[in-house]
């Protein structure tokens, strides 16, 4: 049996506080951040603390966090304080539309109750909701990993970039019910080195084969001319228009590009595409600080004449780069990819 990784778990409710994992001192430091307020909470999600699929752990735990707050509050402001800490938490990362989906389906929930709802009544009701949350974002992640698995043979060495979290997780897990063994060779991943130090150790935590590269070197991997010889390039995706296509960390679509033109298969993960997104246009794509490109953990690495960086943190991967977007309802061709609602329709 495979071993539990420890970003498995990197948000724990406490009963007065959301304490997440600081992934970005992880794996060299074990910290914990301790967020008191909804306010904290995005807090840690827009400053890096938590990533990847972190923030929908975060953002439920943090609902919760609110409603337990409201206890003693009369219902009008127990509904406000809740809806204010939604909006505050899907603001915090806009790229990504999975906290918003896990505040919508909590509003949801609660717009279900009387106007006459008593304030144990929402709090109750936001807290099972939020919980609900939590619970079905990783059912939901096992049923696309036992999907992607079908995609990928046995013995594949698989390119990945970035920290595919809970999706990757249970995609070895799935690869070992299924019995197939899979080797992995991971991108550091710059600026934050996610796939050096969340991807690649997590991996290595398992009990998986895993080579560690810099981003600059996966079109050479992905050539047929490497020693490494990759048989696939695996992402996860942070949004997926209706239209095909894939919004990632940027450095996805460098890769994409070069798989494309090494007859390489990408696969991309997500649980749905997202039906507020029609086409990539309707996709707000995060820029950072260009100055966080300046230093790697802390410490300075450009030249100190150099002041100015550049960092947008996702790019975007037209359809045709993309072989198969893999979803919880099974791998649709990106062209076919809105189809996926149909399927929930059957």
């Amino acid at each position: 049996m495979l071993p539990d990784p420890v970003l498995d778990r990197s948000v724990r409710l406490e009963d007065d506080a959301v304490l997440i994992l600081d992934r970005r001192v992880f794996p060299h430091r074990v910290e914990w951040v301790a967020a008191r307020s909804d306010v904290e909470v995005a807090a840690a999600i827009r400053d890096m603390v938590t990533q990847s699929l972190g923030p929908c752990y975060a953002a439920a735990a943090g609902l919760i966090l609110v409603a337990r707050q409201q206890a003693g509050a009369a219902p009008g402001t127990a509904w406000a304080a809740l809806r204010t800490a939604g909006e505050r938490l899907t603001a915090a990362r806009p790229t990504n539309n999975i906290v918003r989906d896990v505040v919508a389906a909590v509003m949801e929930e609660l717009s279900g109750l009387s106007s006459d709802a008593s304030t144990a009544e929402i709090v109750a009701t936001a807290s099972r909701a939020a919980a609900a949350q939590d619970e079905r974002y990783r059912e939901r992640s096992r049923a696309l990993a036992r999907y992607a698995v079908a995609l990928v043979d046995d013995g594949a060495r698989i390119l990945t970039h970035c920290w595919m979290d809970t999706y990757l997780i249970e995609f070895v897990r799935a690869a070992d019910e299924a019995g197939k063994r899979y080797r992995y060779v991971a991108t550091e991943t710059r600026p934050y080195l996610q796939g050096a130090r969340l991807t690649a150790h997590t991996l290595a935590e398992m009990g998986q084969d895993v080579t560690l590269i810099t981003d600059g070197m996966a079109a050479a991997v992905l050539s047929p001319l490497s020693t490494l010889a990759v048989d696939a390039l695996v992402t996860a995706a942070d949004r997926v228009s209706m239209d095909g296509h894939v919004f990632n960390k940027v450095g996805t679509l460098g890769a994409a590009v070069a798989a494309h033109a090494f007859e390489v298969p990408y696969y991309a993960f997500i649980h749905a595409p997202d039906p507020q997104a029609p086409k990539a246009g309707d996709v707000v794509v995060e820029e950072r600080d260009g100055a966080e490109v300046l230093s790697t953990q802390g410490i300075r690495t450009a030249s100190p004449l150099v002041t100015r960086g550049h960092y947008p943190a996702f790019d975007v991967t037209p359809p045709r780069f993309v072989t198969r977007i893999v979803t919880d309802r099974g791998a649709f061709e990106p062209s076919r990819v809105a189809e996926y609602w149909d399927a929930g329709k059957a």
